[in-house]
This record gives C-alpha cells, structure tokens and sequence, in this order.
C-alpha cells in the first residue's frame, strides 16, 4: 500500500505531467522537434514573472544576511543541486564576494556535480544532517527541487527551521505548501520531455536564481549603475573589465585607470572615489565604509 501511495503522489505531480504538445515529438521533422522545444521555453519567463512579488521578498532576506556577515547555502539534488554550485561559483568573482560566505551543498557530494548519483535525493536524514552540521542562526537556506518532493532537500528545509535559519524554497511545483520564509513555486507547465526537469524547470530555476543573487548584490551596494565595481580581477578578461569600468565612470583614460587602479590592487570602487574625489587611497576607503560600499551614495 506505501509503495502504491507513493506511485499515485508521483503521478500526479505538476513535473511528470503529459505534455499533450509535445505528444508527438518522435514522429515529426528535426526542425519541428526543435522548434517544440523553444515554443516550451518561451512560456518559462512569463511563469517567472507571476512569482517577482516573492522573489524581491527573497533577495531582501539574502541582502540582510549577506551584510550581516551570515552564510548563505545553496541545497539540492541533480540539476537543482547543480544550479546551486553554479549561482556559489559566479558571485565570488562578479561581486567580489567571500566563497565562504555563499555555499553550495550538493547532494550527493562533490562527485555528484559530474555524475548523477540519483539515489541519494531520497535520504531526509541526510539533509536534515547536514544542515544541522553546518548552519547558524539567521543564516540563510536557498533549498532548490524542481518536483518539491525532494526528500533530501525537504530534510534540509526542516533542519534550517530548527537551527534558525531563513528558508527561501524553489520549486517548479506550483502545488507546494512547504511552511518556508520565502516559497516560490513556479508554474512552468509540463517538460518537453516527460519529466525531463533539466528543461524548463532548470530553465526556470537559473532566472530565479539569476534574480535572486543580482537583486540582493544590487540592494546590498556592490553595483553602480550597472557596472559590476566589485568584481575580482582573477582573470585578464576580469583585469581589461576593471579597467574598462574604471573608463566608464570616471571619463579618464586607460592610462589614468591603470595608475588608480594599481594603488588600490585594481579594487575598482577605491580607485573610482580616490580619482573622483581627489582623495587618497585610506580616505576613499574610509568613504566608502561610512556609506556602507554604495557609491550611488557617494558619486550620485
């Protein structure tokens, strides 16, 4: 009777749905199939849409810990768990960020980013577990499960809730009732492919995470107009960026961005006030801090 319970729960969920469009993707030209595909993709952003009045309320709990100096854990299995890793390995370098601070947990380990290990999403215990191990108080959860039926996941909602963490839950499951601080639960209608959640429920997935991490790097002060003047020279491309974006806002010279940004270790924002403000490196710095890293606030 369990195991039948269960084969009528998963059924019936909004991911395994038949897609009655799609129906007949076997039996029709290259350039139909592909063309059924990208008609499916479409519907994906006006679904993420419907859920910004709950992605803003996200981003606000991100921002508040982020400033707060409190970590911020992405969890999930398969391509949700991976989307996490993902959105934890951009920011460091985009805005200049502590790797530290944002965390992907995949389920499964390490190993199940290269290689699916599908079995371990159906542990509660363990996601309970690890999330016991590794959160604080007023940390924040971004747990990630495409059917929202994700037993790992669902263990690591549960646990954040005893440790006393911020949960922010999303799903492609627009049926969800998950008791979280933040549910956005995406109607993104059947997959392409029956239940292939790698497709538009990962499609969906990325805009919302997109918009989550940019909104709260935007509202915690780590972008001017839309310049990234955080970001982490790592790279050549990343150092000719600092450069560029030094050019755009100050009107100065290649030259000029070279010797400002070479005082302050090519950290854009110092470099920025220093040559605007005619300050010296430890008085931009100190401007900076007071206004808490906006230069909006500083420059206008």
């Amino acid at each position: 009777m369990k195991n039948n319970n269960k084969f009528y729960i998963y059924s019936k969920l909004p991911t395994e749905k038949i897609n009655k469009y799609t129906f007949d993707i076997d039996r029709i030209s290259l350039k139909e199939v592909l063309k059924k595909i990208n008609d499916e993709d479409g519907k994906v952003p006006e679904a993420v849409r419907k859920k910004i009045l709950n992605i803003a309320d996200g981003a606000k709990i991100i921002s508040e810990a982020f400033l707060k100096n409190k970590k911020i854990y992405f969890i999930g299995a398969g391509t949700s768990g991976r989307m996490g890793v993902l959105e934890a390995a951009e920011l460091p370098p985009t805005y200049g960020v502590s790797p530290e601070q944002f965390v992907a947990i995949m389920c499964g380990g390490n190993d199940a980013v290269f290689k699916a290990k599908e079995g371990a999403e159906d542990v509660y215990e363990d996601g309970f577990k690890i999330i016991k191990k590794l959160g604080n108080k007023n940390d924040v959860l971004i747990a990630i499960a495409a059917s929202g039926i994700t037993s790992y996941v669902r263990g690591a909602i549960d646990s954040a809730k005893k440790v006393g963490m911020k949960s922010i839950f999303v799903t492609c499951n627009p049926r969800e009732k998950k008791s979280v601080d933040v549910l956005i639960a995406l109607d993104v209608g059947p997959e392409a492919i029956n239940g292939s959640t790698r497709m538009k429920s990962g499609t969906a997935t990325k805009l919302v995470l997109n918009m989550l991490t940019t909104a709260a790097m935007v509202i915690s002060g780590k972008v001017y107009h839309n310049w990234m003047v955080d970001v982490k020279t790592t790279s050549y491309k990343l150092v000719l960026r600092a450069e560029r974006v030094f050019c755009e806002i100050t009107g100065l010279d290649l030259k000029t961005a070279k010797k400002f940004l070479k005082a302050t270790d090519y950290n854009v924002k110092t470099a920025v006030v220093m040559a605007l403000k005619n300050l010296k490196k430890e008085d931009a710095e100190k401007l900076i801090k007071e206004h808490n890293g906006f230069l909006k606030d500083i420059l206008g």
